[in-house]
């Protein structure tokens, strides 16, 4: 049996924003929650996915309660658009900056920017040209 990729999880402080920014700005889907623990942390978690009908989700949000905010930086999203100024003007009304402008990437067929999420994440944001 060889593993698969299935999901990312992101830690963050303020879920129900958080959740909300992947929305607005990616057209994610909160899908399903969970209440649970991790060992013995509490944690409180929404899926997020691009298909309003899945059962899970790709992109996993989760607090752990007892502690404080998380550090942005510890791991980039990647998401791939068909309008990256489109995408960067979403990123801002809903609260993200702009982390890097956008490049130009002619040898690779594509143009490419960094966004941060209102916590800080970082996401690499890709155009495929042609």
């Amino acid at each position: 049996m060889n593993p698969t990729f299935s999901f990312t999880k992101l830690a963050v402080h303020d879920l129900e924003k958080q959740a909300a920014f992947y929305r607005d700005v990616y057209g994610l889907h909160a899908v399903q929650r969970v209440q649970a623990e991790i060992g013995s942390e509490a944690i409180d978690e929404i899926m997020l996915s691009p298909d309003p009908s899945a059962k899970f989700g790709p992109l996993i949000l989760v607090k752990f309660l007892p502690r404080p905010a998380a550090r942005p930086g510890e791991l980039i999203l990647g998401f791939v658009t068909d309008d990256l100024p489109a995408l960067l003007d979403r990123v801002r009304a809903a609260g993200g900056r702009i982390h890097a402008p956008m490049k130009e990437m002619p040898e690779m067929k594509l143009r490419v920017a960094f966004a941060t999420d209102p916590e800080g994440h970082l996401a690499e944001l890709v155009q495929m040209l042609g």
